[in-house]
């Protein structure tokens, strides 16, 4: 069987104040040639213009097909995107634990220039992956993401926020996933 992996650019997008070197993005980066951290100026006061010029670069700095790999708030990031652009060399997008940034119990004030949340269908598949027990969105919400950009849906169960706390390291489910996805690409 042929390693589709191999085929594309990844694009690891981490959320507020970055992913640590416990975090699962932090091991794909390791683990994947071909993955890029898309780095920010400020991980901890972000703006989402300054957020998505850097996503823009990293999307034109490319030769391949991309695939966007979105944690917390940058899947907030990829749905803003997704809203302005065309997909050009985007040829998929892989968006866990959304961050509900409509959700002023737990959004603090400098993420308030990312919502509203975009709902508006993703150009390219997609696949949101949540868990029941995260404190910053609802399963009930991150599936009303996913409707509204008719990607693809799965509940992991009790993953917590699915990052370093969740103490998944390269987390195995998470590159099935991943493979499902790149599958429909």
């Amino acid at each position: 069987m042929r390693d589709a992996t191999n085929d594309y650019d990844f694009l690891v997008l981490p959320g507020l104040g970055n992913s640590g070197v416990d975090h699962w993005q932090s091991y794909w980066c390791l683990a994947f040639r071909n993955a890029t951290r898309v780095l920010q100026d400020d991980w901890d006061a972000p703006v989402m213009s300054d957020w998505l010029a850097r996503l823009d670069a990293a999307i034109d700095g490319g030769t391949r097909p991309a695939v966007l790999i979105c944690h917390s708030l940058s899947c907030s990031l990829a749905a803003h995107w997704a809203t302005r652009n065309k997909p050009g060399r985007v040829a998929g997008a892989f968006l866990v634990a959304p961050s509900d940034v409509e959700d002023r119990t737990h959004l603090p004030e400098n993420l308030y220039g990312f919502e509203p949340m975009p709902l508006a269908r993703f150009p390219v598949p997609s696949l949101v992956v949540a868990s029941h027990n995260d404190p910053y969105v609802s399963v009930a919400r991150a599936e009303r993401f996913a409707q509204g950009w008719r990607a693809d849906f799965c509940n992991v169960g009790e993953q917590g926020h699915i990052n370093s706390a969740s103490k998944l390291q390269n987390w195995p489910q998470g590159l099935l996933l991943l493979g499902q996805l790149l599958a429909r690409l």
